[in-house]
């Protein structure tokens, strides 16, 4: 199984469609957890994904839970993203089956989420205090390279 990104109640249809369009390019696996702020079908997600949307290896899920039902991921699997995360996203040995989550833009992810996996916090370091965290796509973007690195 190659890794995942999944991304937890996205708001904004662009960035997911940018996150799809990288999944394409890494040959990463595109996980939804819903509510999702828009349609999937919605016209920006395509736009932003340009026409490599029909190749998204895409899975989506009615929840946190029936995600973790579904693929009962052991911890070493995870990967959560947070502007607060302890460690830096450099430190790991990311495995093959890596599952990079990220959650929505404005909120970051549900609290009961971070509370159940606070081991699994890491962070995308930043040298200036003026910037909290960089857009998503972009973050899902450096988070995937760097899990990738030495791979590709």
């Amino acid at each position: 199984m190659s890794l995942s990104i999944v991304l937890v109640q996205p708001e904004i249809p662009g960035n997911t469609g940018a996150v799809g369009r990288t999944c394409v390019a890494l040959g990463m696996e595109l996980i939804l957890i819903h509510p999702l702020g828009f349609e999937i079908s919605d016209k920006r997600v395509k736009r932003s994904g340009l026409d490599y949307w029909p190749h998204v290896h895409l899975t989506e899920y009615e929840s946190w839970d029936a995600f973790l039902e579904a693929r009962q991921p052991r911890p070493g699997q995870l990967f959560l993203f947070e502007e607060f995360g302890s460690r830096s996203f450099y430190e790991p040995e990311y495995p093959d089956d890596a599952m990079l989550i990220f959650g929505q833009e404005t909120k970051g992810l549900p609290r009961s989420i971070i509370e159940r996996h606070t081991d699994r916090l890491f962070r995308l370091p930043m040298r200036s205090d003026v910037i909290r965290s960089l857009n998503l796509a972009n973050t899902v973007s450096a988070a995937a390279y760097q899990a990738l690195r030495g791979r590709i």
